[in-house]
């Protein structure tokens, strides 16, 4: 193995900061898919069908963006957490246990998205900060999709 400084125009510093925080993005997204896949399994009631559709549309989505997440934090020159451990110290997402009615599923998920998206927005200046456009531009993608999923979320309790 070879000793290469990386020079992509951030600092280490910034870099390590900006990982940091993308990695705390990746714990809540992790556990996000955990969660929405845990409902998928487990709804029940007239909505079943509808929902169990939409959880899966969602943890695919999900599966997705953590390998992007994680890639993000390797490009940046450090480890991507990866246990749940790790996840479970950087998450800002509460677990839930026992099995739930499919409104409050449809509840707790709409706060669980609007947690990643307070995450996302919290750790975007800081890349923005560094002129790291290609990390800003992987959050704010997630606040999007995070967005948008909450509203549509919210949209089945009103």
């Amino acid at each position: 193995m070879t000793d290469y400084e990386m020079n992509i125009g951030i600092s280490e510093e910034n870099r390590q900061l900006i990982a940091q925080g993308v990695g705390e993005l990746l714990a809540d997204t992790y556990t996000l898919y955990l969660k929405t896949h845990n409902f998928h399994w487990n709804v029940v009631g007239p909505k079943f069908h509808d929902l169990h559709l939409m959880f899966e549309a969602q943890y695919t989505e999900l599966a997705t963006a953590v390998d992007d997440i994680a890639e993000r934090i390797r490009t940046l020159g450090f480890p991507a957490p990866g246990t749940y451990r790790q996840f479970a110290e950087l998450t800002s997402i509460e677990e839930t246990v026992g099995i739930l009615d499919a409104d409050t599923m449809v509840k707790i998920l709409t706060e669980d998205n609007e947690t990643v998206v307070r995450t996302a927005r919290r750790i975007l200046p800081l890349a923005q900060d560094a002129n790291d456009e290609s990390t800003a531009s992987v959050i704010s993608d997630r606040m999007v999709i995070h967005e948008k999923t909450a509203w549509m979320l919210r949209s089945l309790l009103e």
